[in-house]
């Protein structure tokens, strides 16, 4: 049966990439959570989307020029403070410590597109290795580069490449860079590259699927998993596909 991961927990209704934001995706019975990291001034691992603070907390500035106790005391619930009240930036170990207490499977995006972030590889490795999570990760990222190294430098933790344009046969390409799986935008992903992509051994998790349209068709064509803002929702109509 297809997967529901939650996307920066539930975005939809919490704010993204926050303890809250997470438990909602694992109350409303998602099978994963999708997460996002950055690496701070002091090579601590923080988990938040952008680059920069303005967006998604009550700071300025860049993720790389803070450090992890500069970031902690920001507000990030953003648009929902009114809602939620105060709630800090994580990071990446405190979720994973979290998990422990679940049975959530979790897909860490690296976010070294812009920056690349030197050493976030190893330090984002070391953490999961510590908490012996290795089975329940997915390294995900846009920046295939750094794919490859994780599967180079840990390849027992399963790896699957982000892309937004089209690829001609994506399963050939996912298997060339020792991916299992693939991540791609929903708008270069039609029935049949899932499909076959599913068929040739690739698990296919296409991304953002908010429309309730969109998640039926993919639960109808058993996709490997879905990516989503709103797991609630998505959970509730996958009970007409069991």
């Amino acid at each position: 049966m297809t997967q529901i991961f939650a996307h920066r927990g539930s975005a939809g209704t919490h704010p993204e990439n926050t303890m809250i934001s997470f438990e909602e995706g694992y109350r409303a019975g998602a099978d994963g959570i999708e997460i996002d990291v950055q690496l701070t001034k002091d090579g601590k691992v923080a988990v938040i989307h952008d680059e920069k603070l303005d967006r998604t907390t009550s700071g300025k500035g860049y993720i790389k020029d803070s450090s992890m106790a500069e970031i902690k005391r920001l507000n990030a619930s953003h648009k929902y403070t009114g809602k939620y009240g105060k709630t800090a930036v994580p990071e990446l170990e405190e979720v994973l410590d979290w998990l422990q207490g679940t049975n959530l499977m979790c897909n860490i995006e690296l976010k070294n597109g812009v920056f690349l972030y030197p050493g976030m590889e190893e330090a984002v490795i070391r953490l999961v290795r510590a908490y012996r999570m290795e089975e329940r990760i997915i390294f995900s990222s846009f920046n295939h580069y750094s794919l490859i190294y994780c599967h180079r430098l840990a390849p027992e933790i399963e790896t699957a490449p982000l892309y937004r344009d089209g690829l001609f046969m994506p399963w050939i390409y996912a298997r060339a860079i020792g991916a299992k799986a693939m991540h791609p935008s929903i708008a270069c992903a039609p029935d049949s590259i899932i499909e076959t992509a599913i068929k040739e051994g690739i698990k296919t998790r296409p991304y953002t699927i908010n429309s309730e349209d969109k998640m039926k068709r993919l639960f109808e064509i058993r996709c490997s998993a879905i990516i989503t803002d709103y797991p609630a929702i998505a959970v509730k109509l996958k009970k007409n596909y069991q």
